[in-house]
């Protein structure tokens, strides 16, 4: 699992541009989630060989009147953000100096027992004694940074993953199909776990790691493995307990990245939420294969049911590809159905094609509906082949490819995925531009060449004499 890194610190300390520097490497997978993370930021970060999830917490100490009342300050989501992450960066402003709430906030860091880096940012004319105060905070030398500009973030880095495992060397999954179970809070997660689990538990173990890990659960059914990911942990049967089901960003990221399938579970009752769309929007960034089970169906009149198969049909209209199944994991009504759609998806999601038909397809493409013009001239495209897996990504190779529109993308990815007839997965059409092999030589003519030339100048000069 990757070790996830919390920034903290009061606000306007640059939290965020540490964020931003951090991240920049790769795009940060996660935007705002109304409701829930208001101000809190996820990213996945990239720094050499090691991977990480970043945090940016938002402010603790807003309401800081002096009292020195942490438990006000972290009566929020940076609370359960601290306590998930596995290493602290605590960020101090070095122009405003050492100021009461950053020793509040220290005081209640050193309780934790995490290892705790601590950054002094803005030290852009500050003179260097002034950084020597927070000395005082207990976490030894603070890391000087500028990061706005992007200065002293390498250093951070460097000794940020001294200790982090190389993404090569990463602790292997248990093999199988990996399934994730996934949405908000209270919408029916653990009651579908263990109705999927059923009685063809044979394994139950958590991956090492700290408490945000998820729960990798090994099983077979009917001669096939699973891994099931559970994001709200292992619970017996009889104990679950809906209600308290806390909802974590950090779980739900690494259950979808770790994930073949991801199963995304909706309450019918409530309706698809936005909540739920953000969720939606995190599986198809990273990709995943998906199937959508609509929960708690058999509680519904006709009425509301006839509402809500009108209200997916509008939500949903963007993915025509991923099955929708309505169910009650409470009575097992529908969920043995989801079987089928979920190796379907899988299937889908490990597509390899040969290059040879992939070409193919894609000139049954152009023949049909031609790239547009550029500067007057059509966009050729030459030969296509497999780029990855779980998603499918096929790359096409041609001239003028990035001038290709979106729209074609999507005509091209419409193409290949009814040729394949690919169910339950996102398609990605990646293009490459093609190289021209003469672009940095120049054409040098010999001795010859170059008195044939002259003699063709004169030939041309004497006959517009004569005219």
């Amino acid at each position: 699992m990757k070790p996830v890194v919390a920034l903290i610190g009061r606000p306007n300390v640059g939290k965020s541009t540490i964020f931003n520097q951090i991240t920049k490497s790769r795009q940060a997978l996660v935007a705002d989630l109304a409701g829930l993370t208001r101000d809190r930021q996820y990213g996945d970060a990239l720094f050499e060989d090691k991977a990480f999830i970043v945090v940016d917490t938002g402010g603790i100490g807003e309401d800081d009147d002096g009292s020195g009342n942490i438990d006000d300050y972290m009566a929020t989501q940076s609370y359960t953000a601290i306590h998930e992450a596995d290493i602290l960066v605590f960020v101090v402003d070095a122009r405003a100096g050492l100021v009461g709430s950053d020793e509040v906030i220290a005081k209640q860091l050193h309780t934790l027992g995490k290892p705790v880096f601590l950054v002094a940012n803005k030290v852009d004319g500050v003179h260097e004694a002034s950084i020597g105060e927070f000395f005082a905070l207990g976490f030894g030398k603070p890391f000087a940074t500028t990061a706005s500009h992007g200065r002293g973030i390498t250093n951070l880095l460097e000794h940020l993953t001294a200790d982090m495992p190389s993404t090569a060397v990463e602790e292997k999954a248990p093999d199988g199909l990996k399934l994730a179970i996934i949405g908000r809070p209270n919408v029916g997660k653990s009651t579908l776990v263990n109705r999927l689990l059923g009685e063809e538990r044979v394994v139950v173990f958590d991956m090492p790691g700290t408490t945000r890990d998820s729960i990798y659960i090994p099983f077979e059914r009917e001669g096939q493995n699973y891994v099931l990911i559970d994001t709200a942990g292992v619970r017996r049967r009889g104990r679950i307990d809906e209600k308290v089901e806390k909802f974590s960003v950090i779980k739900t990221l690494q259950a979808i990245k770790d994930a073949n399938v991801v199963v995304l579970v909706i309450d019918a009752q409530e309706g698809i939420t936005d909540q739920d769309l953000h969720i939606l929007g995190y599986a198809l960034d990273a990709g995943r294969a998906m199937v959508i089970a609509i929960n708690k169906w058999d509680n519904l009149d006709q009425d509301k049911k006839d509402w809500v198969k009108i209200d997916m049909e509008r939500r949903f209209n963007f993915i025509p590809y991923v099955k929708i199944h309505l169910i009650s994991a409470l009575h097992g009504t529908g969920t043995g159905n989801l079987y089928p759609s979920i190796h379907k998806a899988y299937a889908s999601a490990m597509l390899s094609i040969s290059t040879s038909r992939l070409t193919q397809i894609l000139q049954d493409a152009v023949s049909a509906h031609q790239p547009p013009m550029v500067s007057g001239r059509r966009i050729k495209l030459r030969f296509a082949h497999m780029g990855g897996h779980n998603p499918p990504i096929i790359v096409v190779h041609g001239n003028q490819t990035g001038q290709i529109p979106n729209s074609y993308k999507r005509y091209l990815e419409n193409e290949f995925r009814k040729v394949f007839k690919l169910e339950g997965t996102p398609v990605r059409v990646e293009f490459k531009q093609n190289a021209n092999p003469y672009a940095d030589r120049k054409n040098t003519m010999t001795e010859a060449q170059k008195e044939r030339k002259r003699r063709e100048v004169q030939k041309f000069k004497k006959r517009d004499k004569k005219r």
